[in-house]
């Protein structure tokens, strides 16, 4: 099992990676799939991702990208996916009815579509691995049934 700072490293990489790619290819949704999804290899070995190999092949790159989303972040969604100035920004969120300040969103800005939604996607899963390790750590608290006392001044 890798440490945090490993997966910090490989994300950082592969967000590099992204940011710099003129457009999508097969190596690089290859390469994000087989080194931040733990979701999609088992899946595939059942045959629920090949929808994710079939956009591949057809290089319908959008497509794949939030089919990516979907199996492998399935609690995130797509809530914003504009084109500002010639740059595509990208905001998924777990919670896309709550309002913007309220929620927190994996964000994302490229020139190309696909590569937006692919570094939204590197990013909400950054927020979730660190909202798993912030879950796993903390201790368990179990309330004590003897001995309440109320501090309230009802004076």
């Amino acid at each position: 099992m890798a440490f945090a700072a490993d997966y910090e490293v490989l994300f950082d990489r592969l967000d590099e990676e992204l940011r710099l790619a003129p457009q999508p290819t097969a190596d690089l949704l290859a390469n994000i799939i087989a080194s931040a999804c733990s979701r999609i290899p088992i899946l595939s070995k059942s045959g629920k991702a090949a929808k994710i190999d079939r956009l591949i092949e057809a290089g319908a790159w959008t497509d794949a990208a939030l089919a990516l989303i979907e199996l492998e972040l399935p609690a995130w969604q797509l809530r914003r996916l504009v084109c500002e100035n010639g740059e595509w920004f990208c905001s998924l969120s777990r919670h896309p009815n709550v309002p913007v300040a309220l929620d927190d969103t994996a964000d994302a800005v490229h020139e190309v579509m696909p590569l937006a939604i692919l570094l939204a996607f590197l990013q909400a899963r950054r927020l979730a691995g660190v909202a798993a390790r912030a879950i796993a750590a903390a201790p368990a608290i179990v309330p004590a049934t003897d001995g309440l006392i109320c501090c309230d001044n009802f004076a």
